[in-house]
């Protein structure tokens, strides 16, 4: 038996915080890495530096917004960067990208997925509900939803990490009464997001810490990380497959999210036996 280390995190930009995921993948040392807002086309993406530090590359980038990426130290195989589509519109977002390595001769399948916000400043006379990026977010959803359906029909094992902007349950937030009916913990998108664990995924944070609360994510505003108020909104769903393996997950906030110029995210790990 051998174990392999999957992470995803949420750099917010991969030119301002390289340091930092160095200095991170330095120290945690994870076997596959799945980033997030990017902000940066590929063609600037820091393919040297990573190659460097020992990981193969799979990117799907954008100019100033979103971006998605794999980092591996195995060969990055039968990559896809985009999400199939549900009507005739095509989505130019960077929000997916999906790869299968090979590790002692399985096949382990692996995605990166930014799910958007959903907020922002709303037109007169618009809700929350009718919002145009909200209804994008609840758009994604489905086509995510869509896109693994088919994926689970794989006998294999599959990860799907990423930033999914929302918190599932009530522990995953640091006050639930308050935040009810916001963007990222919202009912429909949390309809959304179960809809998900309903196809069969494994939440491997929750499965493995039945009772805790843990946060991914802080905002920079009102002293958040200082004061804890965060939200658990990153996770690496797994595939039967795969949480049969699961041997630990964690959320690695320490030393990452406290550090000087850090993302608004910090890593979350599961490792799997193969």
């Amino acid at each position: 038996m051998s174990q392999i280390k999957i992470a995803s995190f949420n750099v917010n930009s991969i030119k301002a915080r390289l340091p930092r995921l160095l200095e991170w993948l330095k120290t945690s040392n994870p076997d596959v890495v799945l980033l997030q807002e990017l902000k940066c086309v590929e063609k600037e993406f820091p393919f040297e530096a990573l190659f460097d530090a020992g990981y193969n590359a799979a990117v799907s980038g954008q100019k100033t917004y979103n971006g998605v990426a794999i980092l591996s130290k195995f060969k990055i195989e039968d990559v896809v960067k985009t999400l199939p589509e549900l009507d005739c519109e095509i989505d130019e977002q960077a929000r997916y990208i999906e790869g299968v390595i090979s590790v002692l001769g399985k096949a382990i399948r692996v995605a990166s997925i930014y799910v958007p916000n959903g907020g922002g400043d709303l037109m007169p006379n618009e809700t929350v509900e009718s919002s145009k990026k909200f209804l994008y977010k609840l758009d994604f959803f489905n086509r995510l939803k869509a896109h693994l359906s088919e994926l689970l029909t794989f006998d294999e094992i599959q990860i799907f990490g990423g930033d999914y902007n929302c918190a599932a349950e009530e522990v995953d937030v640091f006050d639930p009464k308050s935040l009810r009916g916001t963007i990222c913990f919202h009912d429909l998108e949390r309809q959304k997001f179960r809809s998900l664990l309903n196809l069969g995924l494994i939440d491997s944070y929750r499965a493995t810490n039945p009772q805790s609360q843990a946060f991914s994510w802080w905002d920079y505003r009102g002293g958040s990380w200082q004061n804890n108020k965060g939200m658990r909104i990153d996770y690496l769903l797994t595939s039967p497959q795969a949480a049969d393996k699961i041997t630990s997950a964690t959320i690695e906030d320490r030393g990452v999210r406290d550090q000087e110029k850090p993302s608004d995210h910090c890593p979350v790990c599961v490792t799997i036996e193969i």
